[in-house]
C-alpha cells in the first residue's frame, strides 16, 4: 500500500499538505492543479499492472459529464477516467477528453469512438449519437438494448451495508445522500442507493424516515447534513449511518468530531467507493468498494469489441466489496 509520504514525493510537496489535501482540509489553501495531481498520484499509486502495448491508430473520445472542478470533489469519476486512460495505453489507443460543454470537438477531429461517463439525458444522448458510431456508456445504462454500459450493482451493495450494520446490532440506521440531475436539467437521476436504503429498511421494519438526509454529493454537503441530524435528532441520532460517498462521509465524520461524537463508539459510518483516500482518513473509512479502475477498462474493451465488430449490445455489470475500517462496526 502507498503512503502519504510515497505520494508527497512524486507530487513534490510536503507530507502535511498530502495528508491535508486527501483529508479535504477546508482550511488549506492550494490550487486545483495540486489537488488535481495528488489525487491522480494516490489513485495511480493505488494500481499496480503490466502494460503491454499493442499497435493501433484509433482514438477514443471520453466525455466526462462531470468539469474538473466536479472531478475533485468525487474521486469517484477520476477514477474511472484514469481506468479508460491506463486501458487505452495497453491498446495503444489515443485518447481526446472533452466534457459535455466541448462535444463538438469531437466531430472536428473525425472521431467515431466515445465512451460516455456519467449521467446523460435523452436528448443529449441524442447528441451524442450524431457524434460518433459507437458509444459506451460508463456508470449509466440508458437503453441496454442498443447500448454498451459498464455499471455497479449498487442495489446488492446497499443491502451488504444494511445487513452487516443489523448483524452487528445496529437497528436505528440514518442515511445521508445526494441528488443528482442531468446536465440539461430535463430531469433528476434516480439514485440507486438511497432507493434500495428505503424499500431494504420498510422490508425489515426499520425505515424511519427521519433518519434520511438529502443534498449534493460533496464533502460540504457531507458536512452540513450531518450537523442538521445532529441537530435535529439529538440523543435519537442513529447509531450508524450509510452515506453514499466516501467524500461525503468526510464531511459527516468531520461534523461529528467537532460535536464530539465519537466513531465509531457512537455512531459507525460506511461510504461508498473506496476511492483511494479512504485508507488516509482519521478514522480509516469503512466503504463499499467499487471497481472503479475495472469500470473504465472495461468500457475501452467493449468499445474495442465494437471496432472490431460486434453488433449485439452488452450491459456488464461489476460486484463490490464491503471494506470495513475504523469507522464502523
Amino acid at each position: 500500500m502507498a503512503t502519504i509520504k510515497d505520494i508527497a514525493e512524486k507530487a513534490g510537496v510536503s507530507i502535511s499538505t498530502v495528508s491535508r489535501v486527501l483529508n479535504y482540509d477546508p482550511t488549506l489553501s492550494t490550487s486545483n492543479e495540486t489537488k488535481k495531481k495528488i489525487f491522480e498520484i494516490a489513485e495511480e499509486l493505488s494500481y499496480d499492472k503490466h502494460i503491454n502495448k499493442k499497435k493501433s491508430n484509433n482514438r477514443i473520445a471520453v466525455i466526462n459529464w462531470y468539469t474538473e472542478e466536479e472531478e475533485l470533489n468525487d474521486l469517484y469519476y477520476l477514477s474511472i477516467r484514469l481506468g479508460i486512460e491506463k486501458k487505452c495505453k495497453q491498446f495503444n489507443y489515443g485518447v481526446v477528453m472533452c466534457t459535455y460543454d466541448n462535444i463538438s470537438e469531437i466531430k472536428n477531429q473525425n472521431i467515431q469512438n466515445i465512451i460516455a461517463v456519467g449521467k446523460f439525458s435523452k436528448s443529449e444522448i441524442e447528441k451524442l449519437m450524431t457524434q460518433g458510431s459507437n458509444v459506451v456508456f460508463v456508470d449509466y445504462s440508458p437503453n441496454e438494448n442498443i447500448f454498451d454500459s459498464v455499471v455497479t450493482n449498487f442495489e446488492l451493495a446497499t443491502k451488504n451495508v444494511i445487513n452487516h450494520f443489523t448483524k452487528m446490532g445496529h437497528k436505528n440506521i440514518g442515511y445521508i445522500g445526494g441528488t443528482e440531475f442531468f446536465k440539461d436539467k430535463s430531469d433528476y437521476v434516480e439514485d440507486v442507493r438511497g432507493k434500495t436504503f428505503e424499500s431494504y429498511l420498510k422490508e425489515l421494519n426499520l425505515w424511519n424516515e427521519k433518519n434520511v438526509y438529502i443534498g449534493n454529493f460533496s464533502v460540504d454537503d457531507g458536512y452540513s447534513l450531518m450537523k442538521k441530524a445532529i441537530s435535529e435528532l439529538g440523543e435519537k441520532l442513529p447509531t450508524a449511518f450509510f452515506i453514499a460517498n466516501d467524500t461525503m462521509a468526510v464531511g459527516a465524520i468531520r461534523a461529528l468530531a467537532e460535536a464530539g461524537i465519537k466513531v465509531p463508539d457512537r455512531v459507525s459510518i460506511i461510504g461508498v467507493n473506496d476511492v483511494s483516500v479512504a485508507q488516509y482518513l482519521n478514522p480509516p473509512l469503512s466503504s463499499v468498494k467499487v471497481y472503479t479502475e475495472s469500470m473504465g477498462e472495461t468500457a475501452v474493451e467493449l468499445l474495442v469489441e465494437r471496432i472490431n465488430g460486434r453488433t449485439i449490445a452488452k450491459k456488464v455489470s461489476l460486484a463490490t466489496e464491503l471494506i470495513i475500517r475504523n469507522s464502523a462496526k
